[in-house]
């Protein structure tokens, strides 16, 4: 058994539904969360200065002890994964290549839709993937913004969110995408809605699904799963403002978040 922690970045909170799905998957391995939401968010930054971020969020959790990193954040991992597995002596993973991945194994005519914030589309990160794992790929992507607000404000479901998914997947739904990537780790939250809108004949990856069955795997090939029979800790950082990160935190994790320490990581 190696009982060293997961470590889990993001520029945020929408890294916890990735937490979620790895305690769900992997419920003895003890976690540390690490929300940098002093500078949330990073879409808006700069390569270099994301990089610069990611290198802080890494250090900190390396200095916890962690056996593997996951990094929750799209927008890390469009641009700093590999500066990260270079950094660090333990495995990385990101959100990008695992939703690419389970995209490709699953399209049936390789008309695959892309969705995500305005930095994550327009970084061309999820379509460089797919390339590579489909050269004739016909992908549609489509910066749903407002998807971010809505979640952390919890409306979830009812009208005003439900015209919103109609707003920006009707194109998607009009090019008939068999398959379509959640690419923001805050929309599985609106995973229902949209695959209300979307129809039976669209398959929906979930990134953060994918993400904790990744980590898994990489544990399991590496010899570091902790296969003891026991609930593992669960340990949250924030850089600001704990007390709005345990509110939506709990709309995330669906129970209330306890544990939450305020961190300087410059």
């Amino acid at each position: 058994m190696d009982k060293r922690p997961i470590g889990i970045f993001d520029s945020g909170i929408g890294g916890l539904t990735v937490l979620k799905e790895i305690v769900a998957q992997l419920p003895g391995e003890d976690t540390i969360y690490l929300g940098d939401t002093a500078r949330v968010p990073y879409g808006i930054r700069s390569s270099s200065t994301v990089i610069r971020y990611s290198y802080q969020n890494a250090d900190f959790l390396a200095m916890q002890g962690i056996k593997i990193l996951v990094v929750a954040c799209n927008t890390v991992s469009a641009v700093a994964i590999e500066k990260l597995s270079g950094r660090l002596s333990i495995p990385v993973i990101g959100v990008i290549e695992p939703g690419a991945m389970a995209a490709s194994k699953v399209s049936a005519r390789g008309s695959i839709g892309v969705i995500g914030t305005v930095a994550t589309v327009e970084s061309g990160a999820y379509q460089r993937v797919l390339k590579q794992l489909i050269p004739d790929v016909d992908i549609t992507a489509r910066a749903c913004p407002l998807f971010v607000p809505l979640v952390e404000e919890g409306w979830i479901d009812g009208n005003i969110a439900r015209n919103i998914v109609r707003t920006y997947l009707k194109s998607l739904r009009r090019h008939k995408v068999d398959t379509l990537v959640l690419g923001c780790t805050h929309y599985p939250l609106l995973k229902d809605l949209i695959g209300e809108y979307m129809g039976e004949e669209t398959v929906l990856i979930d990134s953060a699904v994918e993400t904790a069955k990744e980590t898994q795997r990489v544990l399991k090939s590496e010899g570091i799963m902790n296969s003891g029979g026991r609930t593992g800790k669960r340990r949250f950082y924030v850089t600001d403002s704990p007390a709005r990160f345990r509110t939506v935190g709990e709309i995330f994790l669906g129970e209330g978040v306890t544990d939450i320490d305020l961190v300087d990581i410059v």
